[in-house]
């Protein structure tokens, strides 16, 4: 079963660039890179895979030069399937296992640039960052992520539900059944997550208790990569920090977190490889008084993002069934798992050609504190971003930010229709994709 994915349009253009240059998949692992690959891949007259983690003896072909006709010749003999330009889908995966391969991509550009050649790697950010010139201008980059709310609903077959959702605006209501269907499917997506195994499981038998099992069963194999990070960071450090992050999503980490055994270097050393491997994101703290928002922030203020929902919710070991039942999410954590959502579908709908980085303002001072979850920048707009886990919440924070930077309007998130009020666009939590779009 192969689940439709955004990127997907992505490839279809490269594809058809005269002049392409060879394309890195970037993200984390199991996020459905070499899925979708291979989908691409039947497109094509011709498909190589190269996989450096299963045969690792295709290095040695890498090692002996970086001339890419030799290096064609050889895999064409390897695989027993030619390799033509312009009808051979060359696939370099686990990459990041073969760094020579990496070294190699810029050449292909150079002399074979009508060669379809993509490579990608779970833990590819690790090598890239040892030759952080490799490929500058010749080579280019594309990042994943789980699944976005949007793709979990096309997996369902909802494609009506997503081109009404589409159109909508605050301007107008959105019909009461379908505000109703996509608040149920936001409450299972908030359980299942975004990882593709996860929501295969669900959509072919709709067992929830099945998924949880894949989930564990995911969890599992992320911790057991953090062998992998870097061998001066024991995996146990790693795991203390990630399990820190999981249990301080939406709030502003703190590095004097209980039971810490890590000083403040080391548990920044280990967050930044977390970072790398696309297990978090930062959200980092702006004035926001100007354009680009990232002009002016306190990298010492940050929140730190899990990447999914679905692995989150497992963790922190979550009442599924209250979260079905309820209303609202109020009741579960204290409501971070909607914040946790809103920074997730902000990273996954926007541009894949560029690595997103996400902002929160805060204001603290004697007996006025104040705080917006997510200030985004939209042309030449900053807009502000209230996140609400119910129906229900003031906004005081929001219209202190609107006035003291002047700005026209702000959004409140939430599991309330579509509406506006003095100054307030609301939105409802399963449509964070629109404030990207429309």
């Amino acid at each position: 079963m192969y689940l439709e994915r955004k990127i997907d349009v992505e490839l279809e253009i490269w594809k058809q660039l005269p002049n392409r240059k060879p394309l890195i998949l970037r993200g984390a692992r199991q996020v459905g890179k070499s899925s979708s690959v291979k989908n691409l891949s039947t497109k094509f007259k011709y498909f190589i895979e190269i996989n450096f983690d299963e045969n690792p003896t295709y290095a040695t072909i890498f090692e002996k030069g970086l001339d890419p006709a030799g290096i064609c010749e050889q895999l064409s003999v390897i695989s027993n399937t030619p390799i033509i330009e312009g009808e051979t889908l060359l696939f370099f995966d686990e990459i990041q296992s073969c760094i020579p391969a990496i070294s190699s991509l810029r050449y292909f550009y150079e002399k074979m640039p009508n060669l379809h050649l993509i490579a990608a790697g779970s833990l590819l950010e690790f090598a890239l960052s040892e030759i952080p010139s490799f490929g500058v201008g010749r080579v280019r980059s594309i990042f994943m992520y789980p699944l976005s709310f949007e793709e979990f609903l096309l997996a369902n077959k909802e494609n009506g539900l997503v081109e009404a959702l589409n159109k909508a605006t605050t301007k107008t209501a959105f019909p009461e059944l379908f505000h109703q269907k996509l608040k149920t499917y936001l409450k299972k997506f908030l359980i299942i997550g975004g990882m593709p195994e996860a929501v295969k499981t669900y959509i072919s038998n709709g067992d929830m208790l099945e998924v949880q099992r894949v989930l564990d069963d995911l969890i599992l194999s992320i911790q057991a990569d953090f062998v992998k990070y870097k061998i001066r960071v024991s995996p146990a450090r790693i795991r203390e920090v990630f399990d820190a992050v999981v249990k301080q999503v939406g709030n502003k980490f703190s590095y004097s977190y209980p039971n810490a055994t890590l000083n403040n270097v080391q548990i920044k050393e280990a967050l930044v490889l977390l970072e790398m491997a696309g297990l978090v994101y930062f959200v980092t703290h702006s004035a926001s008084n100007g354009i680009p928002i990232g002009a002016e922030i306190n990298s010492k203020k940050r929140k730190i993002l899990l990447f999914d929902t679905g692995i989150f919710q497992r963790i922190q070991g979550l009442n599924i069934a209250q979260l079905l039942i309820e209303d609202d999410f109020n009741s579960i954590n204290k409501g971070n798992i909607a914040e946790l959502l809103v920074g997730l579908e902000l990273i996954k709908n926007t541009s894949c050609y560029e690595k997103t980085h996400l902002y929160y303002w805060q204001r603290e001072a004697k007996n006025s504190q104040a705080e917006v979850d997510y200030v985004i920048q939209k042309q030449d707009k900053i807009i502000p971003i209230e996140v609400k886990a119910g129906t229900k919440g003031s906004m005081q924070s929001l219209y202190l930010f609107l006035e003291e930077k002047k700005l026209d309007f702000g959004i409140r998130l939430s599991l309330e229709n579509f509406s506006e009020m003095e100054k307030i666009k609301i939105v409802p939590l399963y449509a964070v994709g629109n404030l990207l779009t429309s």
